[in-house]
C-alpha cells in the first residue's frame, strides 16, 4: 500500500510541475502615489482557486485557458472583475468604495448539505436537518438519515446504537469537533450524553476518513461540531414532554464577557420516572432516568492576531434502573427477588483548542487539542456485575500549509493517547493501561476543476498493538458537470473493549467466555480492517427542480476481528477470527425539491454482512439485507413577522433480520431463523410564530407497530433460558411528544 501511496505523490508532483502560473500585482492609490496592497483576495471566478497578495502587493496563482475571469477585491475597496486572455504579468488597482449599497441576500438552507467538490465522500447535517425530528440526544439525531440505521441494542437497558455499512458504533470515529469523544467505557451509552440541542452540525464520512484524527475508525467518522458562544443564541429554552412522561429541559446562555472572550453555559435535564410495561411481560418497556449534562464553554477570538481558542468543562450524572416492575433496588438489588438493573454513570471532561492562522500568510495555521475525561459507571444486570473506570487523556498537535500554491495543501503532526481502564465483571477483575505515540501526514491535491485528492499516511506505537502503519487514500473526479465520482481504500485497528461494547449481553443469563489467551487485550488480539469504496453523485434537474441521487458501495475487509458468538442460546463466547469476515454494504439515495418548499429523500439499503463463526460461516445476526426510506418535508414561506408551519414525514422499512441459533434451547424458546419485516413512521409538525418562539407536535411510531416478546423467559429471568436481545422491532408502540423553543438572538 504504502508503494501506491508513493507513486501517486509521485505522479501528482508531475502534475503540479507541468501547471503554469499566472503573476501580477495589486495596488492601491493613497496620497497620489501608487502602493501596494496587502492581504487582496485574487481568485479566479466559479472556481476554488485563489491567493492572497503578499506584503509587497503581488500574487502569483494556477493559471489555465478555461480560466478568464480573475476577481480581485478587498474589504474597503470596490471588487474588481477582470478578463484574461492570455498568461501575461497583471498590475492592477483598486479603487476605494464611499458608498457601498447594503444588499441583501436571502436564500433556503439545505437540510443535508452534500459536496461535489471534497475528495471524501461527506455530507453535513445542518441543523435544519436535527429539527425535523425532536432530536433530545445525539443518537436520536440520525432518524431522518438514511445512511445511518438506529437500533434498540436490547429490551432492558433502552440502549439505542448507530450502526454505518452495515457495523456498529465501535468501527465509527465519533469525534466531537475532532476530538475523539465517544470510546472506550462510553461506547453503549456515550451517544445519548450529546444533547442534541447541544450540536450546531454534523459531518458523516463514509469509509475510514482521515489520519488526522486517529487510527480507529474502520467504518467511517461521525464528528459533530457544538454550538459555539459568539453564533449561538445568546439565550436558548427548549421544553420536551411525551405520552411516556419523559421530559427534557435545555438551557442554553451565552454572553461576551470582553472584546475577545465569550462564554456559554449549557444545561440539559431529562427524566423518566413513569412505569411502562404495554406487553405485559412484567418488565418495563423502558428504563427509569434521571439525567443532569452541563457544559461551560469558553471562546477566545482575536482575528487581528489571529488566534481562536475554545475551553470546555463538561459534567454528567446519568441513572438508570430496568428490569421487572415489581423491581425495588432498595430490597431486591443482586438478589433474586426480581430481576432488575441500575447503571449509574458519572463523567467529567476538560478539552481545549487553540488555533493560530498566521494573519501574513493565511494558509499557514497551527492547532492544538487537548482533552481528558474520567468515565465512571456502577451497574448490574440481575446478578451480573458489570463496573468500569476510564480515564482518557487525548492531545494532537497538526499544521496546516501549502506547496507552492494552494492546489496543494498538506497537513502533519502528532498525537498521544493515553487510556487507564478498570473493570469488574462478575467477580472478575481486569486492569489495563494502553497508550499511543504517532505521527501522521496528509497531503491534499486540487487540479481546481475535476480532481481532487487526499492521501494519508500515520505510523502508532501503541503499547498493546504494536508499531503499525495506518494508510488512506480519497479521490473525486468529476467527469462531467453537476457529478462526483469518489473512491477511497483505508486501514484501521483497534483494541475490542468487548464488555463495554456488548453490555447488552449481560441482561441475558448466558455464560461469558474468552477463548483466547494469548493477546494483550483480554487476551485477545487487535482488530484489524480494510475498508474499500467507490460512489457516485450527480446532480440533475427534474421537472424543472433541483435533484440528485446517489449510488455508493462499500466493502470491509476484517484482518482479524474479535468475533461476538452467541450462537449457542447459552454462552455469549469472544475469539479471534479464523477465516473470513467482511460486510458489503450498498446505498442508493434520491433528493428532489419537487416544488416550492416540498423536498423528498428516498433511499434503498442492501447489507451483505458474514462472519467466520465456529459454527461455520453464518449472517451477522439481527441485521437486515434491505432496508427502504423514505422522509418528506415540506415549508411554508415565511411571512415578513417570521412566522411559519413546516410539516415532516419519514418512513422507515426493514426486511427480515436473522435470530441467532435457538435450536440448543427447549421447544418453548425456539425462535424462528428469522424475524418479521416491519415499517414505522415518524411525523412531526412545527409552528413557528416568529422569529423567538415556535412550538412542535409529533409522533414516533404512529402505526403502533411491536414486537410482542421480545424477551425470552420473562416470567423466569433467573432461569438459563433468559434473554432480552433478541429485539428487532419498536417495544413501547407508538409515542407522542410535543415541545417548545424560544430563542433571543
Amino acid at each position: 500500500m504504502k508503494k501506491y501511496l508513493i507513486l501517486s505523490f509521485m505522479f501528482l508532483s508531475l502534475i503540479v510541475t507541468a501547471q503554469e502560473q499566472l503573476k501580477g500585482s495589486v495596488l492601491e492609490t493613497s496620497i497620489g502615489k501608487e502602493l501596494p496592497l496587502p492581504g487582496a483576495s485574487v481568485y479566479w471566478l466559479d472556481s476554488s482557486v485563489g491567493v492572497i497578495t503578499g506584503e509587497d502587493g503581488t500574487f502569483s496563482l494556477p493559471y489555465k485557458f478555461s480560466y478568464s475571469k480573475l476577481v480581485i477585491s478587498y474589504i474597503g475597496f470596490k471588487t474588481d472583475t477582470i478578463s484574461v486572455t492570455e498568461n501575461r504579468y497583471i498590475d492592477h488597482i483598486l479603487q476605494v468604495s464611499n458608498d457601498l449599497d447594503a444588499v441583501i441576500l436571502t436564500s433556503r438552507k439545505q437540510a443535508t448539505v452534500k459536496s461535489y467538490i471534497q475528495a471524501t465522500n461527506t455530507f453535513t447535517v445542518t441543523s435544519t436537518e436535527l429539527l425535523k425530528a425532536a432530536c433530545c440526544n445525539l443518537a436520536e439525531s440520525f432518524e431522518t438519515n438514511p445512511s445511518i440505521d438506529v437500533n434498540f441494542a436490547d429490551a432492558v437497558t433502552g440502549t439505542r446504537q448507530i450502526k454505518m455499512l452495515g457495523l456498529t458504533t465501535p468501527y465509527i470515529l465519533i469525534a466531537t469537533e475532532n476530538i475523539p469523544a465517544i470510546r472506550g467505557a462510553s461506547q453503549a451509552f456515550g451517544l445519548s450524553f450529546i444533547p442534541g440541542t447541544w450540536v450546531e452540525s454534523i459531518q458523516i464520512t463514509k469509509g475510514t476518513g482521515s489520519v488526522v484524527n486517529g487510527f480507529e475508525s474502520i467504518a467511517g467518522q461521525i464528528n459533530v461540531e457544538m454550538v459555539k458562544p459568539t453564533t449561538d443564541d445568546r439565550i436558548f429554552v427548549n421544553l420536551y414532554a411525551a405520552t411516556n412522561e419523559r421530559v427534557e429541559l435545555n438551557t442554553h446562555f451565552n454572553t461576551k464577557v470582553s472584546d475577545k472572550w465569550s462564554t456559554g453555559l449549557y444545561l440539559h435535564g431529562n427524566t423518566q420516572q413513569q412505569k411502562h410495561d404495554v406487553n405485559d411481560d412484567g418488565f418495563l418497556d423502558m428504563p427509569l432516568y434521571n439525567q443532569i449534562n452541563v457544559m461551560n464553554r469558553w471562546q477566545y477570538t482575536n482575528l487581528e492576531k489571529g488566534v481562536v481558542s475554545f475551553i470546555n468543562l463538561r459534567y454528567l450524572n446519568d441513572e438508570k434502573q430496568a428490569g421487572q416492575v415489581a423491581f425495588n433496588p432498595d430490597t431486591d438489588k443482586l438478589t433474586t427477588n426480581n430481576w432488575g438493573s441500575q447503571i449509574n454513570t458519572e463523567r467529567f471532561e476538560v478539552s481545549t483548542k487553540l488555533g493560530y492562522v498566521n494573519p501574513e500568510i493565511p494558509y499557514q495555521s497551527i492547532g492544538f487539542q487537548t482533552a481528558f475525561s474520567h468515565h465512571k459507571q456502577d451497574s448490574y444486570f440481575g446478578l451480573n456485575i458489570y463496573d468500569i473506570q476510564h480515564n482518557s487523556f487525548y492531545s494532537n498537535v497538526m499544521y496546516n500549509t501549502i506547496i507552492s500554491d494552494s492546489r496543494h495543501k498538506i497537513k502533519t503532526g502528532l498525537s498521544f493517547t493515553y487510556d487507564q481502564f478498570e473493570e469488574l465483571v462478575k467477580t472478575q477483575n481486569f486492569e489495563r493501561i494502553e497508550n499511543s505515540f504517532g505521527g501522521f501526514f496528509e497531503y491534499a491535491y486540487d487540479d481546481l476543476d475535476k480532481l481532487t485528492m487526499t492521501a494519508g499516511v500515520r505510523v502508532d506505537q501503541n503499547n498493546k498493538l504494536g508499531l503499525f502503519v495506518t494508510p488512506r487514500l480519497h479521490a473525486r473526479y468529476t467527469p462531467w458537470g453537476k457529478s462526483a465520482f469518489r473512491a477511497s481504500i483505508g486501514r484501521g485497528k483497534r483494541s475490542a473493549n468487548i464488555f463495554a461494547e456488548n453490555m447488552n449481553l449481560f441482561a441475558s443469563s448466558r455464560q461469558i467466555n474468552i477463548l483466547n489467551d494469548g493477546g494483550n487485550i483480554y487476551g485477545l488480539d487487535p482488530e484489524i480492517a480494510w475498508n474499500y469504496g467507490v460512489s457516485y453523485l450527480q446532480g440533475f434537474n427534474l421537472f424543472g427542480r433541483d435533484a440528485d441521487v446517489t449510488f455508493d458501495f462499500y466493502r470491509t475487509d476484517f484482518q482479524n476481528q474479535v468475533v461476538v458468538d452467541w450462537e449457542n442460546p447459552f454462552e455469549i463466547n469472544f475469539y479471534n477470527l479464523e477465516g473470513q469476515s467482511f460486510a458489503n454494504s450498498f446505498q442508493f439515495e434520491f433528493n428532489h425539491n419537487t416544488f416550492e418548499g416540498f423536498d423528498l429523500r428516498l433511499a434503498y439499503k442492501y447489507y451483505d454482512i458474514q462472519t467466520d463463526f465456529n459454527s461455520g460461516r453464518l449472517e451477522k445476526p439481527l441485521v437486515p439485507k434491505h432496508r427502504l426510506f423514505a422522509n418528506a418535508g415540506y415549508e411554508t414561506h415565511r411571512t415578513d413577522k417570521g412566522t411559519q408551519w413546516k410539516f415532516d414525514a419519514t418512513y422507515n422499512w426493514i426486511s427480515a433480520q436473522r435470530f441467532p441459533s435457538t435450536d440448543l434451547s427447549t421447544p418453548q424458546f425456539q425462535l424462528d431463523d428469522f424475524s418479521p419485516t416491519i415499517g414505522t413512521l415518524n411525523l412531526q409538525v412545527t409552528k413557528v410564530f416568529s422569529p423567538k418562539f415556535e412550538i412542535y407536535l409529533g409522533g414516533e411510531n404512529v402505526t403502533n407497530v411491536r414486537q410482542p416478546n421480545p424477551i425470552l423467559s420473562a416470567d423466569n429471568p433467573f432461569g438459563s433460558n433468559f434473554d432480552s436481545n433478541f429485539v428487532y422491532g419498536p417495544i413501547f408502540g407508538s409515542l407522542y411528544y410535543a415541545g417548545l423553543r424560544y430563542k433571543i438572538k
